[in-house]
C-alpha cells in the first residue's frame, strides 16, 4: 500500500491548486508505481492546495494504528475531501 511520503515524492513537481486529473497526469509522468496511482484515483474530484493535502486524502496507510473494523467503518463512510482522521480538526 502507497504512503503518505510515497505520494509526496511523485508530486513534487506539480503546480498547485490542482484538480485529480492534474494530480493523476503528474503521477503518471514521474512514473509513479501503481499502488500510489491506485490511492490517487480514489481521490475525490476537487481541486487541491498542495501536495499535503492529496495525501491526507488519498486511501493510504496513514494510521496504522487504527484496527481493520475501524477501517471498515470508515470506508463506509462518505469520504469527504480529507482522509477520516483529519475530519473535525
Amino acid at each position: 500500500m502507497a504512503t503518505y511520503d510515497d505520494v509526496l515524492r511523485y508530486l513534487s513537481r506539480l503546480d498547485y491548486p490542482a484538480g485529480k486529473a492534474d494530480v493523476l497526469r503528474e503521477a503518471e509522468r514521474e512514473d509513479a508505481p501503481p499502488e500510489v496511482l491506485r490511492a490517487l484515483r480514489a481521490l475525490p474530484p476537487v481541486d487541491y492546495a498542495n501536495g499535503n493535502e492529496v495525501a491526507r486524502s488519498a486511501r493510504i496507510e496513514a494510521a496504522p494504528e487504527v484496527g481493520r473494523s475501524q477501517r471498515a467503518a470508515q470506508a463506509r463512510e462518505p469520504h469527504t475531501r480529507v482522509a477520516q482522521h483529519l475530519r473535525g480538526i
